[in-house]
């Protein structure tokens, strides 16, 4: 298993958002998860995505015990290991799509040379081998959103976790960025979970999970 949670708590102040939560995801599985607002989803996915400690429970991430590595560590594991794919992409604007691809990488420890061909390899597979040299404000969202992804994938995550990644697009580039998603899996055997509000993703998952007053339905 990729990811093995049991047992996930979290309150906010008197707010217990999350209330026993097990999850198991297998290698190459894509999931989905559902849920009306302020259920807990995206509180679920920042504790999977070790953004947010919980507050009980265990996980373990690609055979890992995330829950007792140092921060330093953790912060290497996060960038090892894990990829993130939000719905407002999260680009930093005063850098091109390439740069923006090769940061994580950079930061692993990978050569530049290393860094920028992995980063080229990728925008050529989401389809913007003509846009590396394009600043986010040049592309447009659904092209932010391919260079998200690409940017996920620089480090050969076990996992990557998407947040409503087709939240703000329209509904042609809408099922480009769902038809991406399945590719990558096809081709990299690549796990993901989506929290996703839109059913014509989820019905194109493996399985869907619908959380519901802090606990799978």
């Amino acid at each position: 298993m990729i990811v093995q949670a049991k047992g996930i708590e979290k309150s906010f102040g008197e707010l217990k958002v999350l209330k026993g939560v097990d999850l198991e995801v297998a290698k190459a599985e894509v999931v989905s998860i559902m849920g009306a607002s302020g259920a807990g989803k995206s509180t679920l996915l920042q504790i999977l995505g070790t953004l947010l400690t919980p507050d009980k429970g265990s996980l373990t991430i690609d055979g890992t015990d995330v829950l007792s590595l140092s921060s330093k560590a953790l912060s290497a594991f996060r960038n090892s290991s894990i990829g993130f794919v939000f719905q407002a992409h999260h680009l930093l604007p005063e850098f091109t799509a390439l740069e923006n691809v090769m940061i994580p990488a950079l930061i692993g420890g990978k050569s530049t040379k290393e860094a920028r061909e992995r980063a080229e390899s990728l925008l050529a597979e989401v389809g913007l081998a003509e846009r590396t040299t394009h600043k986010p404000s040049q592309l447009s969202g659904g092209e932010q959103q391919r260079v998200a992804i690409a940017r996920a994938l620089v480090n050969s995550p076990a996992i990557i976790f998407a947040d409503e990644p087709s939240g703000n697009l329209d509904s042609k580039t809408k099922q480009e960025i769902h038809s991406l998603f399945f590719k990558l899996r096809k081709d990299h055997g690549q796990t993901i979970v989506i929290v996703t509000h839109d059913p014509s993703l989820a019905a194109m998952c493996d399985r869907t999970l619908v959380i519901k007053d802090g606990a799978f339905e």
